[in-house]
């Protein structure tokens, strides 16, 4: 099969027939160097067939940080992973390592999506911006994950102004138990920095809802990173 380009350079987060979700970071160093593996990965996906090894979807995103990319991919489940591991991995990063040398690869975590929704009037809008909110917990509990990401949907609903950058949240939870991932769409960077800024603790106003979130027992850590959409790529015909 060929490979194709997806609309608007991100994958359809929903989408049915998703066993696992695999994300990982790239650190590669400088913005001109995230733009160069970035075109590295484009010309080795697309100079070779799709692989047929269970892979729905592959996209990357460039850190506002100026270093980093996010890698995010979407798989029939784990043992079609584990496949393109094992036959067609190390030929593409041979290529890319080769066009852009010293990428450091960091930690790559799996993922089931939980719960999606709305988080402004119009969710058709294509968002500007990819934030990332990883949560970590003490040990694995998948009823704890579960129980934070539905609080988190009940703040949400209890939000008296939300600002309206806000387009989608997509919550998943670590298939080992101890983390959340939640890929949040927003208009802009502009926008998600504006809703950090307003009164309250982060996005949420101070309501109890909000509250409950922002102490809920278990929680080791997390970050918040922005990200803009750069390259997403799926089987063609």
């Amino acid at each position: 099969m060929s490979v194709t380009v997806q609309p608007d350079s991100r994958p359809d987060l929903t989408r049915t027939g998703v066993g696992v979700i695999k994300v990982s970071t790239w650190d590669v160093g400088t913005p001109e160097r995230q733009r160069a593996v970035v075109d590295a990965i484009a010309k080795a996906w697309r100079s070779r067939d799709w692989p047929d090894a269970g892979l729905l979807s592959y996209s990357v995103h460039i850190g506002e940080d100026g270093m980093t990319l996010l890698h995010y991919s979407q798989w029939t489940g784990e043992d079609a992973y584990q496949e393109f591991f094992r036959t067609f991995r190390d030929e593409r990063n041979a290529e890319i390592d080769a066009a852009v040398p010293g990428v450091e690869r960091l930690g790559l975590h799996s993922y089931e999506l939980y719960r999606s929704g709305a988080l402004g009037a119009d969710d058709r809008r294509v968002p500007g911006c990819v934030v990332i909110v990883d949560v970590e917990f003490e040990g694995p509990d998948p009823a704890r994950q579960r129980a934070w990401v539905d609080g988190v949907f009940e703040a949400l609903a209890s939000e008296p102004h939300p600002h309206p950058g806000g387009i989608s949240g997509h919550f998943h939870i670590g298939v080992d138990g101890t983390r959340v991932l939640n890929y949040a769409e927003w208009e802009s960077a502009e926008a998600h920095r504006e809703a950090l800024a307003a009164p309250g603790d982060g996005v949420g106003s101070r309501t109890e809802q909000w509250a409950k979130v922002q102490n809920f027992p278990g929680v080791t850590g997390g970050g918040v990173n922005r990200y803009t959409p750069a390259l997403s790529l799926g089987a063609g015909v």
